[in-house]
């Protein structure tokens, strides 16, 4: 049963040919594995080769500069709460360009400035692509190489150390700072279907060069291992991979200690088709068009993911960004934004918040 199809661009598309042989070859693949290629494939891969903007990045600047600070501040106090345990690792997932590590260092700096030199303190980015490792080394470090950064450390700018890493399996076990900001958005999701003979998976097909969605003719393995067997929903969205990385990240804080913050679009296990194609400027697509120029991202199902981590760790939240901004002090900071900008800059400014 098809459910839709949508036409590719006419112009040559080595990884939309690649996944139709693949299609071809092994038959229709899951939502799940089309994410996989699209954006990590080494060659062509969405992520591999680009200067992927970080979402906040591109709107309200100085708004964003503030919200990071904030989000450094709250790791701080954090772990102040807990005795400023030692060694201390950050580790950020996805970190884009670096941006947001950046202002949790200038926090940490300032507020350890009279102690630096006995805070022992070392970050380590989670990242895959090798274009954006090279982006992050130029926003943090002083010293710039040409070489390969898996596995290399470097020195921030502000003194501690920096290692790029493609799991989380090849970071040193420690207490740690866990950050996703934006990441779990872009896991790997399965689609599911409620139909009158029970749940089907929705697949990715290809029909004379094109992508199309298609409803599996029996269960899958995946119907039959992940969805909850009182789902009331009839179409849902389900990342295992992302259950699997927070069970470590959890066996991770239990057994060294840690503090784990996720920050993402995302809902309590209520929406159902999520899946989307993020185009230029931040305008959404159908998600089997303008395959690898794009970004693919799921709301992130929160409900799932408290789900994985109440075993080994407290939760608290999910909150909204805006509790979460406005509990530390953000109104305040835009106030100082305001009374320092221009009336036209005032002017748009106000237009946006």
């Amino acid at each position: 049963m098809i459910q839709s199809s949508f036409c590719n661009s006419p112009k040559e598309n080595k990884l939309l040919d690649f996944l139709c042989a693949k299609i071809e070859a092994t038959g229709p693949i899951s939502v799940a594995d089309y994410m996989k290629e699209v954006l990590t494939v080494p060659q062509s891969g969405y992520y591999m080769s680009r200067d992927v903007l970080e979402a906040v990045e591109i709107l309200l600047h100085h708004l964003k500069f503030h919200k990071f600070l904030l989000i450094g501040i709250w790791f701080y106090n954090e772990w102040c709460k807990i005795g400023f345990p030692q060694p201390l690792q950050l580790v950020e997932f996805g970190p884009g360009r670096g941006t947001l590590t950046d202002d949790i260092l200038r926090v940490f700096s300032k507020l350890t400035s009279q102690h630096k030199s006995n805070l022992n303190l070392s970050v380590h980015f989670i990242e895959v692509s090798p274009h954006l490792c090279h982006i992050q080394m130029s926003k943090l470090c002083s010293r710039h190489v040409k070489e390969e950064l898996h596995g290399k450390t470097l020195t921030t700018k502000y003194g501690f150390p920096i290692t790029w890493h493609p799991h989380l399996v090849n970071v040193p076990e420690a207490f740690s700072l866990f950050l996703a900001h934006e990441f779990f958005d872009a896991m790997p999701i399965h689609k599911f279907q409620k139909t009158s003979d029970g749940w089907r998976e929705i697949l990715i097909d290809c029909k004379d060069g094109e992508l199309q969605f298609i409803l599996s003719r029996n269960p899958t393995a995946a119907t039959k291992f992940l969805i909850d067997k009182n789902e009331q929903r009839d179409h849902v969205e389900i990342s295992p991979t992302s259950g699997i990385l927070l069970e470590e990240i959890t066996k991770r804080m239990k057994e060294d200690g840690g503090i784990t913050l996720i920050a993402d679009y995302g809902h309590l296990g209520t929406k159902t088709d999520t899946f989307l194609e993020v185009f230029k400027k931040h305008q959404l697509h159908n998600p089997l068009k303008n395959v690898g120029e794009a970004d693919l991202t799921a709301d992130v199902d929160f409900q799932f993911l408290s789900k994985h981590a109440k075993e080994k760790a407290v939760v608290v939240g999910p909150v909204n960004q805006a509790s979460f901004l406005k509990n530390m002090g953000i109104e305040i900071r835009i106030q100082e934004l305001m009374q320092r900008a221009t009336k036209r800059e005032s002017r748009i400014f106000k237009n946006r918040i």
